[in-house]
């Protein structure tokens, strides 16, 4: 191995250079499909739900244009990791946003329905988990009765939790998702499906 020093002005640093024989080691870029990573705050825990007794919802909403014909999909695991239900639905046609909210409003709703007490829910969406953490203000009119409903039953649980992922960590939620789409489409905007 061997270093060089680069200086520029006011500004000194050293520079490692590897030989060639190291370079298989480095570790490569990541696609951002692969990206798992959260956005917005620490999490230390890993966001292991074992002991604690929490459900981990995934879910996910797109449209195909904005608006365009619409859907959700979402994977809801119990407290030790087992896939306990996974939801989607065709929308009609719909925008992205809409898609997203009636994701976590399914994902709520089936929680208060089957007894879950503690739940954390993962999207995709940066402005839906900014939204509902309180971050950014909902100003679209046609989101905010969505995100009212959503308010309501999260605070019917013991213990809520809302988390951004990158579009890697979500990828059943979005299978689900298009899915959705795609049966909406084969029948026509009317409808809906559920899994």
């Amino acid at each position: 191995m061997h270093s060089c020093t680069i200086s520029c002005l006011s500004v000194r640093a050293e520079v490692l250079l590897l030989p060639c024989s190291l370079a298989p080691l480095l570790p490569r870029p990541l696609h951002w499909e692969a990206m798992t990573g959260n956005l917005f705050e620490n999490t230390a825990d890993g966001g292991a739900a074992g002991a604690s007794g929490w459900f981990t919802a995934h879910c996910d909403g797109g449209s195909r244009g904005n608006p365009g014909p619409a859907g959700y999909g979402a994977v809801i695991e119990g407290p030790e990791g087992q896939v306990v239900a996974r939801l989607n639905e065709f929308l009609g046609r719909q925008t992205n946003n809409y898609a997203e909210y009636k994701g976590l409003l399914a994902v709520l709703a089936w929680a208060l329905a089957n007894g879950v007490r503690r739940l954390r829910v993962v999207s995709d969406s940066e402005l839906m988990v900014r939204q509902i953490k309180g971050i950014y203000k909902v100003k679209n009119p046609g989101l905010r009765p969505l995100w009212e409903e959503a308010q309501r039953l999260a605070r019917r649980l013991d213990a809520f939790d809302m988390r951004h992922t990158l579009r890697g960590g979500n990828k059943e939620a979005d299978r689900l998702a298009n899915e959705a789409m795609d049966k909406g489409g084969e029948r026509g905007n009317e409808g809906t499906r559920r899994l």
